[in-house]
């Protein structure tokens, strides 16, 4: 049997024990406390043989493979820890190059698609996403200084160290590209009197940020669009986009770095925040693509620097950050699996399934797949910025304790550092 022969080839590290149809079980690597899997019928066999990256999540979702002892994290954590052992296998690769043929097609992400695909992710439930986040909305990677950390503590360190990387001034224009339910947006009105201008393509996002912006009374200084960013035309003195570059596909990233270079006026400084890899240029996750980010494709230093080059644009400071996701995941799952009756109710047992699967492969993906999240920091023309990169930490100090002034106050978020 294929399935049988794959997993006795790759699984060496730990042990899975997987009970196929016939209710006969089979046992692959060592230890005393296997990871117990089901597959409840010979097609759901078949296809995680030959289609595991699209089968596997599939499988999970339907209930047709079902984990009995440790849960689908622990069953993808063993799985990706003993693949990285044979990526070399000439499988695997004949499995990229076939899927390389078709990946511009799988992100093509032109004006209108790209907000069809925005809607498939960000326009469900507003209440879905109470249920897991921090009170901010912060759905991107927060800072963490240790595993410990709360997950609000580190998503307002996020936000403090994107601000201090971008050098606000009072009254600065700033355009915020993919601007969410606009915490970060905000954020920066409250660190620093600017004033933002946030873009989105997702119906649901841009009326709560916008209507958070009215109700906090910043909506002077707070303005967020449902426009995608490559219809702006006004330049701003400072840009950030924070999780958003992982949905604009590899054939538009000449077009997306020329446009940041476009809006940037000439002493602006850019903050760019998204998930990247530490491998070779791939192709998306099919699973992925198909049931969560439709478009969306996480793209490798290789594919972005040269882009990054022919737009003129300066990297002035590039801060990989390691392991921060696989935390901020981890929290997110634990609130969702807290609050599944709650999705269950909005949606239905298979969905709370999806999203479980969804939340534990990025998680593991982040920890043993070469997942990471790059923050390139870029302006126009050297000089721009300090010489040395202590006015970072020195800037965070001053909004730390100007939040944790605001806090004894009674005020929520950040606060103008003065």
């Amino acid at each position: 049997m294929a399935l049988k022969a794959t997993l006795s080839r790759i699984i060496r590290t730990g042990r899975l024990d997987l009970r196929l149809p016939d209710g006969r079980t089979h046992s692959f690597g060592t230890g005393a406390s296997p990871v117990v899997a089901a597959i409840h019928n010979w097609k759901t066999v078949r296809r995680i043989a030959f289609n595991s990256d699209l089968a596997l999540g599939e499988a999970y979702m339907d209930g047709t493979l079902t984990i009995e002892q440790g849960d689908i994290y622990d069953f993808l954590e063993l799985c990706l820890v003993n693949i990285g052992s044979v990526r070399g296998h000439w499988l695997l690769r004949v499995k990229r190059r076939i899927r390389m043929l078709g990946r511009r097609l799988m992100m093509h992400n032109p004006i209108g698609k790209a907000q069809e695909n925005v809607a498939h992710h960000y326009d469900m439930s507003d209440d879905l996403y109470d249920l897991f986040l921090d009170a901010e909305r912060q759905y991107s990677c927060a800072y963490y200084e240790t595993p410990e950390d709360s997950l609000e503590d580190a998503q307002a360190r996020k936000m403090r160290h994107i601000a201090a990387k971008l050098r606000l001034e009072p009254g600065l224009k700033v355009l915020d590209i993919g601007s969410g339910w606009g915490g970060l947006g905000l954020s920066l009105v409250r660190a620093a009197g600017a004033d933002v201008t946030g873009v989105t393509l997702s119906v649901e996002q841009q009326r709560h940020a916008q209507a958070r912006a009215e109700r906090e009374g910043l909506a002077e200084n707070a303005r967020f669009l449902l426009k995608d960013y490559r219809l702006e035309t006004e330049r701003y003195d400072r840009i950030v986009s924070v999780g958003m570059f992982e949905h604009v596909g590899a054939g538009y990233y000449d077009e997306y770095f020329a446009k940041v270079a476009d809006l940037l006026d000439e002493d602006g400084v850019a903050l760019i925040h998204t998930i990247g890899s530490v491998g070779l240029p791939s192709a998306p996750h099919p699973w992925i693509r198909k049931y969560i980010f439709p478009g969306g494709y996480i793209p490798s230093l290789s594919e972005i620097t040269p882009a990054i080059e022919k737009s003129g644009l300066i990297v002035t400071d590039l801060e990989v950050l390691q392991l921060h996701y696989a935390e901020t995941l981890k929290a997110w799952r634990t609130r969702f699996l807290a609050n599944l009756d709650k999705v269950a109710a909005l949606y239905d047992d298979r969905f709370c399934r999806m999203w479980d699967f969804y939340l534990a492969s990025c998680e593991a993906g982040f920890r043993h797949n070469g997942l990471v999240v790059f923050q390139f920091q870029l302006t126009r023309k050297v000089g721009n910025l300090p010489m040395t990169r202590d006015y970072i930490p020195e800037a965070e100090h001053k909004l730390e304790q100007s939040d944790r002034q605001g806090a004894a106050e009674g005020v929520s978020g950040l606060r103008k550092c003065g």
